[in-house]
């Protein structure tokens, strides 16, 4: 037996029952009210901080709690239970951390993931622009070497803690002429904030807070950058130019089994809520989980999202393993994602009327489940990237 294993479980549940009684005690009593305000969780995102979240994948040498993907996608199914927009102040920073932790020099993880592990410095990945979602070779950012600096001119859309964060892993154009276009693309660390004295950097503007369907309460915004200058040793990530696309599809890899964890999430407590209303409500003279039709769904809805469960597993598994994970990462949140929205809707027909209350958790649920399809690469590209990668590791 290995002793490691067991401590390491043992530590890894003990995180676990520490983050179920924050969120019963601290999140479950206000997350309704501050979603519907579209209000930033202040305290709740100090909690965080305290319990480590914001380290949670980055090294222990670094000060983080350095735990394994399954661990961490449990932590993201579990916080999405009961507010899913928690999650995106943490994944949207540790995808960051990672592009640091994975590629960047000695000197840029000494200086920037202690700040990161501890939340002193928060943020999230800056790729989206208007004409550059999916197409992340469509962006327009661009940065310019002058001297031991980098000049950057342009603007990103739906980022996640631009607004509320201090620094941002921006993907940027070095090379506009490049071909291919990815050749041309590096990946910066941009704060917004002088590190030591905490004042606003010149040249970096936050925009408007984004109003969205769901997925309310975590700032999801515009920024634009003017003449930003940032130092290249501390900035540009492991000291190279023209990696930042490769950079970035790496990171994504996490974020989409972290968005595979939340349709898990999603579906559990929509699940769990419409079973328990299907034994309280009655037509017809009996409760309607004694009716077929509802017995249907139930039984539906159960089988999926349990295979939900074992594909994030797999796909959390995968990562840890390292290598090339975008297929496992792609099922994972392709199926999972449509599982959350499919398990949601159908939680809202069984409870009727009653779903589409804010009274009950069912309408917030469906709301956040749209996002899930579309965040992280829609799920129109996560099936090219399954049948793609099965092609390549098929052939003889």
């Amino acid at each position: 037996m290995n002793v490691q294993t067991d401590i390491s479980a043992a530590d890894d549940q003990a995180i676990l029952d520490a983050i179920s009684k924050w969120l019963e005690r601290k999140v479950a009593p206000v997350a309704a009210q501050l979603e519907r305000d579209d209000v930033y969780p202040e305290e709740l995102v100090q909690d965080m901080r305290e319990l480590g979240l914001f380290g949670a994948m980055i090294a222990p040498e670094y000060g983080g709690l350095g735990l394994s993907a399954t661990t961490y996608t449990r932590i993201i199914a579990l916080i999405s239970e009961e507010w899913m927009s928690l999650t995106g102040v943490i994944n949207s920073h540790l995808m960051m951390a990672l592009i640091v932790q994975r590629y960047g020099t000695e000197k840029q993880k000494t200086y920037w993931l202690p700040r990161f592990a501890t939340g002193e410095l928060r943020g999230g990945l800056g790729l989206t622009e208007p004409d550059a979602g999916t197409d992340l070779q469509a962006v327009r950012t661009t940065a310019k070497r002058v001297g031991d600096n980098y000049v950057v001119n342009g603007g990103k859309m739906w980022i996640t803690n631009c607004i509320e964060g201090h620094v941002l892993a921006l993907l940027v154009k070095t090379d506009v002429n490049a071909q291919p276009r990815h050749h041309g693309m590096t990946m910066l660390i941009t704060p917004k904030i002088d590190v030591d004295t905490r004042a606003p950097l010149a040249g970096v503007k936050v925009g408007r807070k984004l109003s969205k369907l769901g997925y309310r309460g975590v700032d999801t915004g515009e920024i634009a950058f003017e003449d930003y200058e940032c130092p290249a040793d501390l900035c540009l990530v492991g000291g190279e130019e023209g990696k930042g696309f490769y950079m970035a599809t790496g990171g994504l890899e996490l974020g989409r089994i972290n968005i595979a964890a939340r349709g898990v999430g999603i579906a559990r407590r929509a699940l769990r809520e419409a079973v328990a209303y299907s034994q309280q409500r009655k037509t017809m003279g009996k409760l309607i989980c004694e009716h077929q039709a509802i017995q249907l769904k139930l039984g539906e809805m159960a089988a999926k999202t349990k295979a939900a469960e074992l594909l994030v597993e797999d796909a959390a598994r995968a990562f840890d393993a390292g290598g090339r994970i975008d297929m496992e990462a792609g099922m994972a949140k392709w199926f999972a994602s449509e599982t959350a929205l499919e398990v949601a809707t159908e939680a809202m027909r069984i409870f009727g009327g009653n779903g589409y209350s804010t009274e009950y958790p069912i309408e917030r649920l469906y709301r956040d489940a749209p996002l899930l399809c579309i965040g992280e690469g829609t799920n129109e590209l996560q099936r090219i990237i399954i049948a793609r990668q099965l092609i390549a590791r098929s052939k003889a």
